[in-house]
């Protein structure tokens, strides 16, 4: 969701705010006098002449126009602010390098659609007696246009739970005085209007209680969907409830279906911004101006107030050419930044919000495939260049995506990626990428890029059972204390072996690095250090059969059979001697569950090595732990 519909957004968890737009206002302090109406004594405040409101209309208005005129020669930072009265530092946020030519016009134009708009919200209060109830609704809405218009920025300044319980309170008032003030003439309409005003305060204290870390009253789209489209209709029911009360204008009643209808573009723009690969800073302009019509409707409402006084009609040749200009003004822009059928359209590029999670092919529907590929294709994670540029529009990026699916080798991908313009074209594409484009290309030579999250760990959880049944205890008749036999897994490269440690121990790492500094040092691939012994493996192999036996007293030694059969000595500080195991997920260590081989608890140990490769090139490690306090190294068998 974005902040605001103005200088910094569109804000959309509640939509009370939607109601308002943004602007800026200065409401005169009025007195307070008593007046005959009906028989009854109420209270009206003198309005000042029409004059003196025009004055500051033509003031203000005028303001606003030159800063616009200012701010184009000033440069881009101050036109911002000119036009989105907002700090220059939200400038710098949204373009940190400039402003396109389109956001420049769009900026230009905003300018005159807010001084419009503006021109209408400081129209002067219509005159009339007011009771308590009618005044008070006047003066709270009031107060919403100046928040809108511009205390929005020091409260802003303060935590964001003081902005949403000033907004709950404020709006909690005036949908109550709503109900009172307006003439519904209709029951049945005011308990809807209830209803609809309280799912929107619904909305607006879900977004108190996410400020506070508190438990919202619902998570999840479809519950944040509710609450808006809840807002957007205690909007359209207040608009009817005008109508049938009969005070306000058709100018009024008109700008509150506009409102209406903004509120109709802000809620898909909220959700598709992200989609949008450019001119998101001339569309959020666009829709931060035309969203000032709610603010618009606002001042309305609280200006025509009155029972009396109420303006004339205007004449309807009139009323036609203010639908028309108003309708050119909103709808014109944003059809101006359409972009011809020939520009790339991007749906996603690399940093997407959908583009994060990188699900597997079996997860995904099949209408969901190319969008998958685009992801990846646009990816720069890593800080590696993307396989395509951003000028490429995605019916581009899948017609190549194909054609490098039907390539026979890397120089034929080579070929492609550069014709297509990519930053890294010798990388060639991986069938990891492509199977999202071609799943029947790759699919058969790469089966198991198919399968789901689900299929794929019952798959793997199968092969590690199959590598693990591969692998049996060299000492079947001799009954250890703890025993285990597993594959050890290696890292394909570079692994230097497997650790036996005390995992409890507070300088565990410690002694893992010097064991592995020191592996080399000995012929037999032991090193030693403390609470730490590594084992080097003699071949280069990727994994290895493991077991490992704990005894309470020293075994025979039985060297027959092995190439190599070493002893040394170990310490357990935690009372725990372990292997590590592989793990949900994990790569490297033991593929079943191993013992603690401290079996006598805290004290020294002796840890005898059994190591031999059969005929077949597998290596077998037998790993035998009981107490013993010698500190030798003894090589039992060269």
């Amino acid at each position: 969701m974005l902040e605001h519909v103005g200088a910094a957004a569109a804000r959309l968890p509640y939509l009370p705010l939607l109601r308002c737009g943004r602007v800026v206002l200065s409401v005169a302090r009025r007195l307070r006098c008593v007046r005959l109406y009906g028989g009854a004594g109420l209270r009206s405040p003198p309005v000042p002449s029409d004059s003196f409101w025009r004055i500051i209309r033509i003031g203000l208005v005028g303001l606003v126009l030159a800063a616009a005129v200012a701010g184009l020669v000033l440069g881009d930072v101050w036109l911002w602010a000119a036009v989105e009265w907002s700090p220059p530092t939200y400038a710098e946020f949204y373009a940190p390098g400039g402003f396109d030519t389109p956001t420049v016009v769009a900026l230009l134009v905003a300018a005159l659609v807010k001084a419009a708009l503006l021109w209408l919200i400081l129209r002067a209060p219509a005159p009339g007696p007011l009771d308590r109830q009618a005044k008070a609704l006047r003066r709270l809405l009031y107060l919403a246009v100046a928040y809108t218009l511009v205390l929005w920025y020091p409260i802003a300044l303060l935590p964001d739970a003081v902005d949403a319980v000033f907004q709950l309170a404020l709006w909690t008032a005036i949908d109550v005085l709503y109900l009172l003030v307006i003439r519904w003439r209709s029951r049945m309409l005011r308990a809807a209007a209830g209803a609809m005003f309280a799912v929107e305060l619904a909305g607006m204290a879900n977004e108190l209680l996410d400020e506070l870390d508190l438990p919202e009253l619902g998570s999840g789209g479809i519950v944040e969907l509710g609450l808006v489209l809840g807002g957007v209709a205690a909007t359209i029911i207040t608009v009817v409830g005008q109508r049938r009360d009969g005070r306000w204008s058709r100018g009024t009643l008109a700008a509150g279906w506009l409102s209406v209808g903004v509120y109709a573009l802000v809620i898909p723009f909220n959700f598709l911004f992200e989609r949008i690969s450019s001119g998101k800073e001339a569309l959020l302009v666009m829709m931060g101006a035309v969203g000032l019509v709610g603010t618009a409707w606002i001042a309305a409402t609280a200006r025509e107030l009155p029972a009396e006084g109420r303006p004339a009609d205007l004449p309807p040749a009139r009323r036609r050419v203010i639908r028309v200009a108003v309708a050119a003004v909103a709808v014109l822009p944003i059809t101006a930044l359409i972009h011809p059928e020939q520009t790339p359209r991007l749906t996603y590029t690399g940093w997407s919000m959908d583009c994060y999670d990188r699900p597997r092919f079996g997860d995904l529907k099949p209408a969901e495939h190319d969008a998958a590929f685009l992801c990846r294709a646009r990816s720069t994670a890593g800080g590696v260049p993307p396989m395509f540029p951003d000028s490429l529009s995605d019916q581009a990026i899948l017609a190549y995506g194909r054609a490098l699916c039907r390539t026979k080798d890397r120089d034929e991908q080579e070929a492609i990626l550069t014709r297509a313009g990519s930053a890294r074209p010798a990388g060639g594409a991986s069938p990891w990428d492509l199977i999202y484009v071609c799943p029947e290309i790759v699919g058969a030579t790469h089966p198991e890029l198919l399968r789901s999250t689900t299929e794929t760990e019952a798959a793997y959880t199968a092969y590690i059972a199959e590598k693990n049944a591969k692998c049996r205890d060299p000492w079947p008749g001799t009954k250890a204390v703890a025993q285990a036999t597993a594959r050890y897994f290696l890292f394909v490269d570079g692994d230097h072996g497997y650790l036996v440690q005390d995992p409890g121990d507070e300088a565990a790492d410690h002694a893992a690095e010097q064991a592995m500094d020191r592996v080399y040092d000995d012929s037999a691939l032991i090193g030693v250090a403390g609470s730490a012994v590594l084992i080097g493996h003699v071949e280069d192999v990727s994994d290895l059969c493991l077991t490992v036996k704990a005894f309470r007293t020293a075994p025979p030694q039985r060297t027959a059979g092995w190439d190599q059969v070493n002893e040394v000595p170990i310490v357990s500080r935690s009372g725990r001697l372990a292997v590590p195991e592989m793990g949900e997920g994990g790569e490297v260590g033991a593929g079943a569950p191993m013992p603690n081989l401290a079996i006598a608890g805290k004290g020294r140990y002796r840890l005898r090595v059994y190591v031999r490769v059969d005929d077949a090139g597998q290596e077998h490690h037998l790993v035998v732990v009981f107490p013993g306090a010698s500190r030798k190294r003894l090589e039992l068998k060269p």
